[in-house]
């Protein structure tokens, strides 16, 4: 399986704090049936201070390390970008790094509050030759009320990231329901771990992906860990890469959401 979204690098944002638990991250994860993370720390503008050029030398230090203790992981780069101005700017400058250098780009926006023109910056790094990977809608607060927003957003170009662990209740019941709205009802491209520790968020995915084969299927749910995943790690165009399954929104839809919370 391939995780593109970690925060495995030590010390370099709020995920790992030491080498020691970025190489017992990094166990947890080949044990999983990890082969390949992309170690993806947060961008945001006067708290996480990460270029491209820190973010490679900390990988080249972790891959090093990995190497050294004979752990079979291979890792690439990428970011945790929070939408900020200047974006695009700073993607094709290349001080902001994409998904393993492609057209890719982990995009988080923010946990509580809804940004104004949200749909407009996302499509505005469409416009200019990017995919926004959004990361983790399930788990921002105000997903209830912006949903279609993000129903829409995927039809105008943009994917959609999981977290594993929201599908098999790490961040409770609400961030189960909506993972599993959004896998459920086809509008997930990815899973990835989102892993911050060896503890509570650690970098497994194979339970999350046992969710999503009984929400559809086997082939669907290895698309979102190896199928989608590769076809980024080797930029070819959204065009070229094996579609969202059809919308399952009847069997979602209505009263279901709070019958369905209230059953857990």
């Amino acid at each position: 399986m391939i995780d593109l979204h970690s925060h495995i690098l030590p010390g370099i944002d709020d995920g790992s704090k030491s080498l020691e638990m970025s190489l017992d991250m990094a166990r947890i994860a080949v044990a999983d049936g990890i082969k390949v993370m992309a170690c993806t720390p947060h961008i945001y503008p006067g708290l996480y201070m990460n270029d491209s050029a820190g973010i490679k030398a900390a990988r080249d230090a972790l891959q090093a390390a990995l190497d050294e203790h004979g752990i079979a992981l291979q890792l690439t780069t990428g970011a945790d970008v929070h939408l900020v101005p200047g974006l695009v700017k700073g993607l094709r400058a290349g001080v902001v790094p994409s998904l393993h250098g492609t057209r890719y780009v982990l995009l988080e926006p923010p946990h509580h509050v809804a940004p104004p023109r949200f749909a407009e910056l996302v499509f505005d790094l469409v416009a200019n030759g990017y995919t926004p990977v959004i990361t983790h809608p399930e788990r921002l607060t105000w997903v209830e009320t912006h949903y279609a927003t993000f129903v829409e957003l995927t039809r105008q170009g943009a994917w959609m990231q999981v977290t594993a662990g929201a599908l098999t209740g790490v961040f409770g019941t609400g961030a189960k329901y909506w993972g599993e709205r959004f896998v459920g009802e086809g509008l997930t491209h990815i899973l990835a771990s989102d892993a911050h520790s060896s503890g509570r968020r650690i970098p497994v995915l194979s339970e999350g992906l046992a969710v999503a084969e009984r929400l559809l299927g086997r082939e669907e749910a290895q698309l979102l860990v190896q199928g989608r995943p590769s076809a980024i790690m080797n930029d070819l165009p959204p065009g070229q890469v094996a579609p969202l399954p059809a919308s399952r929104q009847k069997a979602w839809g209505g009263a279901s959401w709070l019958r369905r919370l209230l059953r857990r």
